[in-house]
């Protein structure tokens, strides 16, 4: 792990390999680390950067306002890459889309997985889902939730615990621990959001787009697969990873790294 000072705030992230950049963004119920899988074989042939974002993981939240999008763009100036492809799962996906759109000229490919959009708005389906699934949970109690949340999440509608291998529910809830704290915290700290939102902006990504979602997800992420496929001018749509809940990378990696190396640059 190495930190550099990003926009005034220290930011966390493992640079591995070399090549042409690859910059990873964690989900929001996680940290880099849900990347584990990722990192060797990708740095066969590129360089990896697998980033904290300001206040997840190991990277600093200082108490002044900030975008996600212009800590990603600030971590490639402070490493002097000009450009880079972006691979985002769920929030991190939306920081990639976000950032995309911000700083069309740093970003050379996008790869969303699992991915939000800024601007999307849950369905009442999904709603639905989780008052079925968790229901009313203590948000003080970081235990409770990040078990409630990975419930939905890791595990998905369709399936049940015993379903999911118990090391990847076990590391999921922890590292959501710690996401819910980072978010506790980042509540308190002005994070200035895309304006547009991306949602009515999918068009404007001119860049290659890979989008995919696990089987097992809430139905939403598959529509919204969908929908950044039929929009974004240069998109790629790959199958539903099965028996993948919304962690696909880490749950399913095979399929996962075999799509990206086909398709970043």
């Amino acid at each position: 792990m190495t930190k550099i000072e990003v926009n005034g705030a220290l930011l966390a992230y493992d640079d591995t390999g070399s090549g042409t950049p690859v910059v990873l963004l964690h989900a929001g119920i996680a940290d880099r680390r849900m990347w584990r899988e990722q990192v060797g074989p990708l740095a066969a042939r590129h360089r990896v950067i697998a980033l904290d974002l300001r206040g997840y993981g190991d990277s600093e939240l200082p108490p002044a306002p900030f975008a996600h999008p212009d800590d990603v763009v600030g971590l490639l100036d402070a490493l002097d890459i000009p450009r880079a492809a972006l691979v985002g799962c769920s929030f991190g996906g939306a920081v990639a889309i976000d950032t995309a759109l911000a700083h069309p000229d740093r970003v050379a490919a996008l790869a969303l997985l699992g991915t939000a959009v800024s601007g999307h708005e849950w369905s009442d389906e999904t709603n639905d889902l989780w008052d079925s699934l968790v229901g009313e949970v203590d948000p003080e109690d970081f235990a409770a939730s990040a078990a409630g949340e990975v419930r939905f999440w890791v595990v998905g509608p369709g399936r049940q615990p015993a379903d999911v291998d118990p090391e990847l529910l076990a590391f999921a809830r922890e590292m959501d621990q710690r996401a819910l704290a980072a978010e506790l915290a980042l509540s308190a700290v002005d994070v200035a959001e895309l304006d547009p939102p991306a949602i009515g902006r999918l068009h404007e990504l001119r860049m290659p787009v890979l989008v995919g979602a696990g089987a097992a997800d809430v139905p939403d992420i598959s529509r919204l697969a969908d929908r950044i496929a039929a929009e974004a001018p240069h998109a790629t749509r790959m199958p539903d990873v099965p028996d993948a809940g919304h962690l696909l990378p880490l749950e399913r990696p095979a399929p996962v790294n075999a799509a990206l190396l086909d398709f970043l640059p």
